[in-house]
């Protein structure tokens, strides 16, 4: 077994290539894996432009905007392979793709999305925000038990084959929050969206972000 991981930043990216980029290292280790050999677990950073993604479970009528409003919006939809329903990643987001072998770690699917959702909300108590998970949803959220006041920080979709998973996190840093009005986040339409910055009520350095979630994920997967 191999608990090593390795950190990548993909800086700004578009999200088709990133997708691809990683079915490449997701693909490697499967391969490698079926051949009994040593395989590798990859963390991907990076943001991606102006873009809304529906995974393969979604519905389409949770996005809210035509194809002409997706063009005034300068922003992209492309169906992906993930689980979860429909969400927007934008500038001020810090997308992590963890690319792991789970069997490397001794987990199970929904081991590893918990552990995922523990490392983000240690990061987030380390800025005074107190997250936590919401019962039969994925994701970071806020204010669980004020219904009205809800609202999620980071969202969560993965794909998983042979026990190795891509895709991954969506945190809001410095996110714009007014491109989630043009959807129904995650399949949700009673649940508000908030960002670190807008918690705090100042800029967020993302470089920093990047090294607390890097140094919590190598705390939770040993």
């Amino acid at each position: 077994m191999n608990t090593i991981i390795q950190t990548f930043d993909w800086q700004t990216i578009s999200y088709q290539k990133a997708w691809d980029q990683q079915e490449v290292l997701f693909n490697k280790i499967i391969v490698e894996k079926l051949k009994g050999n040593l395989t590798s677990n990859y963390l991907i950073f990076c943001e991606h432009p102006h873009v809304f993604t529906l995974g393969k479970n979604g519905i389409m009528a949770n996005l809210l905007i035509n194809q002409s409003q997706l063009k005034t919006a300068k922003a992209e939809f492309i169906q992906t392979n993930r689980g979860g329903d429909i969400t927007y990643h934008g500038p001020g987001q810090l997308v992590g793709y963890p690319i792991f072998d789970l069997d490397n770690f001794k987990l199970g699917l929904k081991q590893f999305i918990d552990i995922m959702e523990t490392a983000i909300i240690e990061v987030l108590e380390q800025y005074g925000i107190q997250a936590e998970r919401m019962p039969k949803a994925t994701g970071v959220w806020l204010d669980c038990d004020q219904p009205t006041r809800s609202r999620k920080i980071c969202a969560i979709g993965v794909r998983s084959s042979h026990f190795v998973t891509m895709h991954g996190f969506a945190l809001n840093v410095s996110t714009d929050i007014s491109y989630f009005s043009y959807i129904n986040p995650c399949g949700f339409v009673d649940k508000g969206v908030t960002s670190i910055q807008q918690e705090l009520g100042r800029p967020i350095d993302m470089s920093e972000i990047k090294i607390k979630i890097e140094k919590s994920f190598r705390k939770y997967f040993v």
